[in-house]
């Protein structure tokens, strides 16, 4: 396997699962909490969050080598807060009742220390396309966790699965609405804020308990071959005393 290919694999790795900015990080949980009441909102914010990423790795790779290294990150955030216009304005045309769902927690992407992370920690020091893919598959994986998020919180809060995804995408997707169960009344726990943290715990506690297996099946196996080298070297030394 070439050497692109494993640094695309590590990356889906990283950002899906062992390095999940909302996860393992715990990046972004102001607007990851306080917007996920649906899935579509979630689903809104997550992929506003994935387009502002690409954008800033993409652009941030590329003017690597010209931005003086004392002034790298005041240029990064200027990048961001570009590309957080550019989404904010198109989701102001396209999307308007979502956009006026979302409401501030759009324009305060520019503060979500995942997207200066990965500005700063990777498409500073490597190629457009390797930053690209880096900061679409951390976009992927924080995008997930919104809308499972919300997801939860609307079907224990009204007994509905993504309703109003019309605001989204159009009026085509008002059938994609499935009702789960029909409560009595809503459940405001699942609604208000305190449902969010539960959520969020609850999901952090599942990743936890899925990250023996999934290590086993997914994780780049490496410790074994550094262990089997040290042992030989070591052997070797032995050998020749």
């Amino acid at each position: 396997m070439s050497r692109v290919a494993n640094e695309f694999k590590e990356l889906t790795w990283q950002g899906l699962w062992q390095n999940n900015p909302a996860l393992v990080q715990l990046l972004g949980l102001c607007p990851l909490l306080a917007v996920t009441t649906s899935a579509v909102n979630g689903f809104g914010l997550g992929l506003a969050t994935l387009l502002v990423l690409m954008g800033s790795n993409i652009t941030v790779s590329v003017v690597r080598n010209f931005v003086p290294n004392e002034i790298r990150i005041p240029i990064f955030v200027m990048v961001i807060a570009s590309f957080v216009t550019v989404v904010q304005l198109l989701m102001n045309a396209f999307t308007y009742e979502l956009y006026l769902a979302l409401g501030i927690f759009i324009p305060l992407i520019v503060t979500n220390c995942a997207i200066i992370g990965r500005a700063e920690a990777y498409a500073s020091k490597h190629p457009v396309k390797e930053s690209a893919y880096d900061g679409f598959i951390m976009g992927v994986g924080f995008a997930i966790v919104l809308v499972v998020l919300g997801a939860m919180r609307e079907i224990l809060g009204s007994g509905y699965l993504f309703s109003g995804m019309d605001l989204l995408l159009g009026d085509w997707a008002s059938v994609m609405t499935i009702q789960i169960f029909e409560p009595e009344q809503p459940f405001l726990l699942a609604i208000l804020p305190p449902g969010a943290f539960l959520g969020m715990g609850l999901i952090i506690a599942l990743k936890n308990i899925l990250d023996p297996k999934m290590a086993q099946w997914f994780a780049p196996k490496i410790t074994k071959n550094v262990e089997r080298a040290r042992v030989t070297t070591e052997t070797n030394t032995r050998e020749q005393s």
